[in-house]
């Protein structure tokens, strides 16, 4: 069974995001970046799924200028067996992400497509969703629990309700939840292993995907600043302010 893992390069979740002069973006330049948290977390389950003999390779996947490498890199110091690059421009929309997925899932046929849930840059929240019905495979999103078995897979997802529990036919699509697992952190020496490992790169023309976007980005501006707290002396005067101030008590 192999298991491709999307990865995607972001700012990193620690870094406060500042908006670019022009207004058509946030500012990357000279900004610490490392791999979506979601899509960490996916690794994580893609090579604990290779450590249990239930998969035999994991290929790790990611769109965009030659610096996704060392997000691809970090896959293989996690585990990972082989990484890909699909060459291309950043920025791209996630339709455009998705037929380069596909593309990569034709040539690969991989059983099982992992991808974090989001990406915390742009909380996009549809590659999966446009892979899944592109290739018209089962998916499950926002999974939290994950058990592979050779024919299907059993996902576990929380609703508003509770948690579900789904059985999918493999091939399937599954992103994933932060409550799935903790990612581990690379030993020095797998990360100087991966370091000098081979990546193969293929470009978005030689799979015949189209980059060309359809959305237009009109503005992007930061949210506006959020007021102080106000400290009161007592129970009273918070129920008469949350009545006379907030309004959310009648």
């Amino acid at each position: 069974m192999k298991v491709l893992v999307g990865v995607k390069r972001v700012v990193d979740a620690y870094v406060k995001i500042r908006v670019r002069s022009d207004g058509q973006g946030v500012e990357t330049a000279n900004t610490k970046m490392s791999m979506n948290p979601f899509d960490e977390i996916a690794t994580e389950a893609a090579v604990r799924l290779l450590e249990s003999a239930i998969v035999d390779e994991v290929l790790a996947v990611s769109v965009g200028p030659d610096s996704v490498q060392e997000q691809l890199r970090t896959c293989l110091a996690m585990g990972a067996n082989r990484a890909l690059q699909v060459s291309a421009e950043p920025d791209l929309e996630p339709l455009v992400i998705a037929r380069a997925l596909q593309a990569v899932c034709q040539r690969e046929s991989p059983d099982l497509v992992l991808l974090g849930k989001q990406a915390i840059d742009d909380d996009c929240n549809q590659t999966g969703q446009m892979l899944a019905a592109l290739q018209g495979w089962a998916q499950a999103t926002s999974v939290s629990g994950l058990e592979v078995r050779q024919d299907h897979v059993r996902a576990t997802r929380e609703i508003d309700t509770g948690l579900e529990q789904l059985r999918l036919t493999l091939p399937a699509v599954i992103s994933v939840d932060l409550r799935l697992n903790d990612p581990r952190y690379p030993r020095l020496p797998d990360i100087m292993k991966a370091k000098r490992a081979a990546l193969e790169t293929l470009t978005l023309e030689s799979l015949g995907v189209d980059p060309t976007p359809r959305l237009e980005t009109l503005e992007v501006t930061e949210p506006p600043s959020r007021e102080p707290g106000v400290r009161v002396a007592t129970v009273a005067e918070l129920v008469d302010r949350l009545r006379n101030e907030a309004g959310v008590i009648p």
